[in-house]
């Protein structure tokens, strides 16, 4: 069974889900070495590793789970 694609809601939720810790645990760890940059150079460096970490390692996870979520939930229905 494969499940239809995430609607435009539960995408942002998986795509909030997976920035806002990302940048939260960043911030924490280059916050010092952060702070001696200007704005748009700090969100430059933020965006050029959040990025790449959001979209091949936590994104194709969320979609695993949430393909779980349906079967499991599909099943219970059938069942």
């Amino acid at each position: 069974m494969n499940p239809a694609p995430p609607t435009k809601h539960q995408l942002a939720l998986m795509i909030w889900l997976a920035v806002f810790p990302t940048l939260t645990i960043l911030n924490l760890v280059l916050g010092d070495w952060l702070r001696t940059l200007g704005p748009v150079v700090r969100t430059f460096v933020l965006a050029t590793i959040a990025v790449p970490i959001v979209i091949y390692g936590l994104m194709p996870q969320l979609h695993r789970v949430r393909r779980q979520l349906l079967i499991r939930t599909a099943t219970r229905r059938t069942s």
